[in-house]
């Protein structure tokens, strides 16, 4: 492991005075899924001389957490798929209370059965698994080629392996506004908390995307109808906004990058499997670490963060419009969540 910088190092901060602590970091844009709001149903993939090794992202890692990230969020495509990812996870969980609060990672739940155990050994301690309807018909439509019963089975995975389990669900009309409810009561059920996300217009997919965004507030309507929802001061690092539900133990957390824009607070920067900083999801700018860590090592790509920081912008360009070009060329799996 690369020596780690000082216990205290500079807090890393944008230029607009925002504190970066958060890391995302895609081990790969691959996936066992083709969800049709992410990806389109032929995808082509990076090969592999283009992407960072499972030692280079360890490293980059490593010097992130001696900068000032105080969370690592493996992500993708599916993180579970990329062979090694269980050596990245032990490497990275030794990070823990050296520099780095938390590791936690996002998962489609497919291969999470098998994995659970080595994350909750790795010392991850929660996770994000998504899930967007618990009708295996819609869920078959919406992923194109998943199992819901392998999804269900891997949440209970985790849960038996001691990891807190949180659902994240992709709010698209026509296809799950009649699964909320459902899924708040299954997750009530099944020790799970729940998190809604407005679609995001990342790729060109087959679908235009405006058929079946909803904005959260519409969304969560007939929710709304039933029971009451508080506002709750608990913060998890990423964007969401946090309600106590009524007659419920689940945390219900709204992401909403369209309808109710959390820019200012962002404090996130994500690193790519090719070794790129996107300083925004939203926008194209980035800057390649690649190179340098090949040429110099974990400690020659200094200069070229403090250059991605300088440049993140203020805000992502999202809307939804009929018939409109997505915000950026990019899937998310290209990207990481």
């Amino acid at each position: 492991m690369a020596p780690l910088s000082p216990s205290s190092p500079v807090p890393l901060t944008d230029g607009h005075g925002r504190r970066i602590d958060y890391l995302r970091l895609s081990v790969t844009d691959r996936c066992d899924l083709r969800c049709r709001y992410c990806m389109a149903e032929d995808m082509i993939f990076l090969p592999k001389s283009a992407v960072l090794s499972i030692e280079e992202m360890a490293e980059l890692a490593e010097r992130f957490v001696a900068r000032g990230i105080r969370r690592i969020r493996l992500t993708g495509g599916e993180p579970l798929v990329r062979r090694g990812i269980d050596t990245l996870a032990e490497r990275l969980g030794a990070l823990i209370g050296e520099g780095l609060d938390e590791l936690t990672l996002t998962t489609n739940a497919m291969r999470l059965a098998e994995y659970a155990p080595m994350l909750a050994a790795a010392g991850v301690r929660r996770i994000n698994v998504s899930l967007d309807t618990l009708d295996p018909a819609a869920f078959r439509h919406i992923t194109r080629v998943g199992d819901l019963d392998v999804a269900l089975k891997g949440v209970a995975a985790a849960r038996h392996a001691g990891l807190a389990v949180k659902i994240n669900m992709v709010a698209l009309a026509g296809l799950n506004e009649d699964q909320l409810l459902p899924m708040l009561d299954w997750c009530a059920a099944n020790g799970c908390d729940l998190t809604l996300i407005e679609t995001m217009p990342l790729g060109e997919i087959a679908d235009d995307r405006s058929d079946h965004y909803i904005p959260l507030h519409a969304f969560v309507a007939p929710l709304r109808a039933e029971r009451a929802i508080f506002p709750i001061d608990k913060k998890t690092g990423g964007p969401a906004r946090y309600f106590a539900v009524e007659d419920s133990p689940v945390t219900l957390g709204l992401i909403t990058p369209l309808s109710d824009n959390f820019c200012t607070t962002c404090n996130r920067i994500r690193l790519t499997v090719e070794g790129r900083i996107y300083m925004c999801l939203g926008q194209e700018d980035h800057v390649d670490l690649r190179a340098a860590l090949r040429d110099g090592g974990a400690h020659a790509v200094d200069g070229l963060i403090d250059s991605a920081l300088a440049g993140k912008p203020r805000a992502h360009d999202f809307h939804i419009d009929r018939k409109s070009k997505p915000a950026v060329a990019r899937h998310m799996s290209a990207t990481g969540g």
